[in-house]
């Protein structure tokens, strides 16, 4: 620790001499020297030693150095073995005729290899806790880690989860393998020096390093509820769970995916901050997986025009567009239409931060949420409870079971709606839900909830809040008529 903390010392006063690289670079002129090198005709050559920039690249050289030794040794190779299955036929020919259809095709178990990094992160007497990406152990039949002196061992997977990537497998050991310090990833900002280590398809123990290209990067385009880290440092096939790495060997990251039209590394690498994975660490060891906290509702992100029709200005925020019933949401007061601006005090971004900031609260935590609610700035209070994948999945609990956007002038000209109807659209029915139930249909017109007319999403909203025992609403039909659904018993 002492030498780590001298280190630090020592590179910000390099920085500084960086900066001072014109000052530095004519005062040392006078004690530059010649250095005389022998050509292959026997003849010599002089050429000025520049010994006073040499001293600066020297200096970040050894930050290089340092950080690689510090880290190397908690960095390990992931390989995995798969058992996956495949359809087969028996024989190549049928001479008395084709197997019956009802035999169906015959299915083939066969090994898959597949290879990976990971960080060693956590210690328990003899027990080594390495952490890597779900995709390269999550569904692994065996998995061995090499580390970087070449020794092997096999370990069990601890835990893995689907929604962020990652996983936590151990081996045991009575030797003394270091531990990975892991580092605030909050406190990364664009600009910042970073490495990526890992073994990039197969060439293990290997070091890249490049800048943290910008933070905050969505990664729900690939399934992922975390944001990201970008970097530019060299990213390939092999170094997923690898570690990214600050200048003072603290873990920052830990590198999933990238973004490339060829397959290889093209400067956009993509890592989870290790501060969306501290707790997922603990919830491994002590239960296997990863506990998440559960509001209730269904989110949305709302343009401006949408926002608008809710009569809203601020443009930051998650609109909570459906609500399970019985829900933590619900008990709390909270409403399908709400507008959620913060959580506990803080701002919400958009509607990934907000999925992940509640999957961080503990199940009986309770959290104040501040909404918008027509035109009024409502503050309620949340018991939150834990997120189970049965309660999340059963869509005949999320009410009212669809989305609604305003009547587009375009579909009022394609349809050839009258002006005179008013209301909003259906879209994106759920299956088994109160929505088709009642069989409401992507691409009704709804003109009334509980017998009062509506102008729009906000309209919608007020009377869907003012529900209390029961539910319908009024269609219009392409034949000029409408007609009224069931009535659903909340």
């Amino acid at each position: 620790m002492k030498s780590f903390h001298k280190m630090n010392h020592k590179f910000v006063s390099l920085m500084a001499i960086f900066l001072c690289i014109p000052i530095l670079s004519c005062a040392g002129k006078s004690s530059e020297k010649d250095t005389k090198i022998k050509n292959f005709d026997g003849s010599v050559r002089s050429v000025e030693e520049p010994k006073a920039s040499l001293a600066i690249v020297e200096a970040f050289q050894d930050v290089n150095r340092y950080v690689s030794d510090l880290v190397l040794q908690s960095v390990v190779e992931v390989d995995i073995e798969e058992t996956k299955t495949r359809n087969v036929s028996p024989i190549p020919f049928f001479f008395f005729g084709n197997p019956s259809d009802e035999d169906g095709p015959f299915q083939r178990e066969y090994k898959a290899q597949g290879l990976g990094s990971g960080v060693v992160v956590l210690r328990e007497g003899k027990t080594y806790y390495v952490l890597t990406n779900n995709h390269v152990a999550g569904s692994a039949s065996k998995i061995t880690v090499k580390l970087n002196d070449s020794r092997e061992f096999e370990c069990k997977l601890v835990g893995h989860d689907e929604r962020k990537d990652i996983a936590l497998i151990s081996f045991e050991s009575k030797d003394d393998i270091p531990v990975a310090r892991l580092g605030d990833s909050d406190k990364v900002r664009t600009g910042d020096f970073c490495f990526a280590m890992g073994a990039p398809l197969g060439y293990s123990q290997s070091v890249t390093s490049g800048i943290v290209s910008a933070t905050g990067r969505s990664g729900s385009g690939i399934g992922n509820i975390s944001d990201f880290i970008q970097t530019d440092a060299s990213i390939n096939q092999g170094n997923s769970g690898g570690p990214l790495v600050n200048i003072y060997g603290e873990v920052i990251g830990i590198n999933t995916w990238i973004a490339s039209s060829s397959g290889g590394s093209v400067g956009i690498g993509f890592a989870i901050p290790i501060n969306n994975i501290k707790k997922a660490i603990s919830d491994f060891v002590s239960t296997g997986k990863v506990a998440y906290g559960w509001l209730g509702v269904s989110l949305i992100e709302a343009d401006k025009d949408f926002l608008s029709e809710l009569g809203i200005e601020e443009t930051s925020g998650a609109l909570v567009s459906q609500i399970f019933l019985n829900s933590p949401a619900i008990k709390g007061g909270m409403l399908a239409g709400d507008y959620i601006v913060a959580l506990n005090g803080n701002a919400v971004k958009d509607v990934n931060q907000l999925v992940r900031d509640v999957g961080e609260l503990t199940e009986g935590e309770v959290a104040k949420f501040d909404v918008l609610r027509n035109g009024q700035k409502i503050s309620l209070t949340v018991k939150i409870e834990g997120r189970d994948d049965k309660t999340v999945n059963d869509s005949s609990k999320l009410w009212p079971g669809f989305f609604v956007r305003p009547i587009s002038d375009k579909y009022r000209s394609d349809a050839k709606l009258p002006r005179t109807v008013e209301g909003v659209q259906i879209y994106n029915v759920q299956a088994k839900s109160p929505a088709a139930s009642l069989r409401l249909q992507n691409g009704d017109i709804i003109t009334a909830v509980n017998g009062k007319k509506i102008r729009g999403v906000k309209d919608f909203y007020t009377e869907l809040a003012a529900s209390k025992n029961e539910c319908w609403f009024e269609l219009y039909t392409t034949d000029g008529h409408t007609i009224e659904t069931s009535r659903f018993k909340l």
